[in-house]
């Protein structure tokens, strides 16, 4: 069994995810920008991967001249976790994005199953309760039609494919306790990068027709501000926080995506909210602080 004690920035790093899942819950607006601009269906999230990799590149080259790490050291943490972004990206192309969020976002069941199975971990009573809280916040704010959303179609699959190979990813984490950030988010965008090319390859029936070189060049400044202010900065913080958190609190605290993607989209858009949203997103909050605040005082009783 692995244990650990209490990170002494524990409630930093936590609230730091707090806020990076929140900006994910924002990504939709220039998500909606870019596809204006030209760059539909899944031609967004290839560039999205590739330009950061590509910023990256120069830092890491000049890493590997210094006889540091160059960044390619941990290709099971890149493809495991750029594969469930690429696959979640892309899974709205196959299937209904409701269905798509509810499969991805039971990620907190296969990352307790997977504490289980690899890190001999069993779940304390409070697990219990935040998945209860987590996966009703959910269910309440997605399950409109009140039927349980088993895999139906390929983009189904893909989403619950997604879900999973990010809890993969955060156990992975936990287990590895990578030194350093900067190796594991280049290896993020390097092998994630592939993954997601290979994946586009097979799914190049819905990518839709590529974008002229009029829109391409015309998003380059955003791609890279968004890469620069966006990607780069959450990630950091994203593939930071399982090794140093835990795995299991880290699938918690990145469904506040949701609750801030629907705030966001109800003020700025016409979409209504209504008694599921603000119920649902009670439910994900206070799971969170439950397992942040309940993970603590354990691992200070143990530690």
């Amino acid at each position: 069994m692995i244990t650990s004690s209490r990170h002494p920035y524990y409630y930093t790093i936590s609230f730091a995810l707090l806020i990076a899942a929140g900006m994910w819950g924002l990504f939709w607006i220039p998500q909606r920008a870019l596809e204006a601009g030209g760059l539909t269906g899944g031609w967004a999230t290839i560039s999205q991967m590739v330009i950061p990799f590509a910023m990256l590149l120069p830092i890491s080259l000049w890493r590997l001249y210094k006889g540091q790490s160059f960044g390619l050291e941990y290709p099971l943490i890149g493809l495991l976790f750029g594969g469930g972004i690429a696959c979640y990206a892309n899974s709205f192309l196959l299937t209904d994005v409701v269905r798509a969020l509810i499969l991805f976002y039971i990620t907190p069941v296969w990352t307790t199953i997977f504490e289980i199975v690899f890190l001999r971990q069993i779940p304390r009573f409070y697990r219990y309760i935040t998945l209860a809280l987590a996966l009703s916040g959910v269910w309440i704010v997605f399950g409109q039609e009140g039927v349980i959303p088993l895999p139906q179609n390929s983009g189904d699959w893909i989403a619950l494919l997604g879900g999973i190979l990010i809890a993969a990813s955060a156990v992975r984490m936990e287990i590895k306790k990578p030194e350093g950030i900067y190796p594991i988010l280049f290896s993020f965008f390097f092998y994630g990068g592939i993954f997601t090319l290979i994946q586009s390859y097979f799914l190049s029936d819905y990518l839709g027709d590529a974008p002229s070189i009029e829109s391409w060049v015309a998003m380059m400044p955003w791609l890279i501000l968004i890469a620069i202010l966006f990607h780069i900065p959450t990630n950091i913080v994203i593939l930071g926080a399982p090794s140093r958190i835990g795995a299991g609190i880290f699938s918690i605290i990145i469904l506040f995506e949701i609750v801030v993607g629907t705030f966001s989209a109800a003020v700025l858009t016409d979409e209504l909210i209504g008694w599921r949203e603000i119920l649902g997103s009670s439910f994900i909050i206070f799971a969170g602080l439950t397992e942040i605040i309940f993970a603590s005082k354990t691992e200070e009783d143990t530690g």
